[in-house]
């Protein structure tokens, strides 16, 4: 009180608890495909496995082994069917990836770093420890060239999981384990790059970096007409694929230089709009089409055609291509005793969940970040553990890392096994332990959060 008026309290700093995370249409449409695609790469999966061990068994592999080749005069390319998806397809694959991940770090998610700075570390902690258990496991035996395998998260079984759960599971722990995902992703991508390319050519690597800087120049000048990019994605892929380096690479070159701008200058579509309602012809159709096209950035629009093809049929035939093992009695015994099947299991199954929980809770007591939103500890250890589904980056390192067929074999059951074995271990974490053990709140209660609250700036005196 003073002279009988009541001054206002005065105000204490300003909160700063993360608000939950507002997801963009490009960000819930990214999502939707994931859950969605599943199913089909489930369905493939199972297809694969029953055609390897039916009385067809042998038609799988003389399949998959058939060359084919192009020919342009003397120039030729060839590959086996199998190659065909790996080096190919799947190059448009990791372009996908590589379109979400510069889409989240230039206009998405990524961009706040109080909020990246946890999944991120998450991220390293679930690629490092379950490296770590692999080589512990195979020592310095035939099978350490895999350490490469239990490293990365499949997040379309894992968003598909998730979606099962219902309530259980708040939008804010999808996007945090999605930016887990990418940026494990992000490290598989390396990986590839650095230790599972072969002998490298120094003029086909002259090649990609002068189309990559070609690429960089389309992005500088604005230029946002598909045909551009698909002139230099083709040459680079081409490119990639002579030097040396994995050809999936040229995916995720592209992926991260294409533009997340709308270009300078977009027209709009209403003025070609009207015309064409006043004139309808086919020359002001185009001209509205182009309008349009305009008004969106090269990267969303590539990302909303080529999305739904790699995760509803180009995933998929990865796996129905990879995931053909015989499950006869010897193969699983076989397993069974391999160091590469144990330590894939073991890798996956708790280097995933101990390294990502570990490595996250470890951040927030150092104050390094926060979460978005108010997750559940109990929420964080089973998305941690539905983490250690790494099915198709996995099943792809084990082709890289072994030529030797039986080793291969071992890895893609040890890869099945412990994905299966992840999302049993997600699920009773999520039920038995959320209902019984009360370690996952219901709907709308907050109880036992991990802490959110962002470190303390250096220059910010304490109140």
């Amino acid at each position: 009180m003073s002279g009988g008026v009541a001054l206002p309290p005065r105000p204490g700093p300003p909160s700063r608890l993360p608000r939950p995370p507002s997801f963009t249409v490009a960000l819930r449409e990214f999502l939707a495909t994931e859950i969605g695609s599943g199913l089909f790469l489930a369905a493939a999966t199972v297809s694969a496995l029953l055609w390897a061990n039916s009385p067809w068994g042998e038609s799988y592999e003389r399949l998959w082994s058939t060359e084919v080749g192009v020919w342009f005069g003397s120039a030729e390319l060839s590959m086996d069917l199998r190659h065909w998806v790996d080096d190919g397809l799947m190059a448009l694959f990791f372009l996908v990836v590589g379109l979400e991940v510069s889409r989240e770090l230039t206009v998405g998610e990524l961009r706040d770093r109080r909020t990246v700075g946890v999944p991120v570390i998450a991220a390293i902690g679930g690629m490092i420890l379950p490296a770590v258990i692999f080589l512990l496991i195979n020592g310095g035996g035939d099978g350490a060239r895999g350490w490469g395998i239990p490293m990365a998260t499949d997040i379309a079984f894992v968003l598909g999981a998730l979606a099962l759960l219902g309530p259980r599971c708040p939008d804010q722990l999808r996007l945090f384990l999605l930016t887990v995902a990418i940026v494990d992703d992000i490290g598989a991508i390396l990986v590839i790059a650095i230790f599972y390319s072969g002998g490298l050519s120094l003029p086909a690597l002259f090649a990609v970096a002068v189309l990559v800087a070609a690429l960089a120049a389309v992005r500088w000048l604005r230029i946002w007409r598909t045909p551009a990019y698909v002139a230099i994605g083709l040459a680079l892929w081409l490119a990639v694929l002579k030097s040396g380096v994995h050809a999936t690479i040229a995916g995720v070159l592209m992926g991260l230089l294409v533009s997340t701008r709308a270009p300078a200058g977009a027209g709009e579509a209403t003025p070609y709009a009207r015309a064409l309602g006043e004139n309808s012809t086919a020359e002001r159709a185009r001209l509205v089409r182009l309008a349009a096209s305009s008004t969106v950035s090269p990267n969303e629009r590539m990302q909303h055609a080529l999305h739904p093809w790699t995760s509803y049929l180009i995933v998929p035939l990865f796996a129905l291509a990879n995931a053909g093992v015989r499950l006869d009695a010897e193969t699983l015994r076989t397993a069974a005793r391999s160091p590469v099947t144990i330590g894939v299991v073991v890798a996956l199954v708790v280097g995933k969940s101990v390294g990502i929980s570990g490595s996250t809770l470890l951040a927030l007591r150092l104050r390094l970040g926060v979460l978005p939103g108010r997750i559940m500890r109990g929420q964080l250890l089973g998305g941690a553990t539905l983490a250690g589904i790494g099915f198709t980056v996995a099943l792809f390192i084990a082709d890289l890392a072994f030529d030797d067929p039986a080793l291969r074999e071992q890895a893609v059951v040890g890869v099945l096994a412990g994905s299966l074995l992840a999302a049993a271990l997600g699920w009773t974490v999520f039920h038995v332990l959320g209902e019984r053990g009360g370690v996952c709140a219901p709907p709308g209660e907050e109880a036992d959060p991990v802490p959110t609250l962002p470190p303390r700036p250096w220059y910010e005196p304490a109140h």
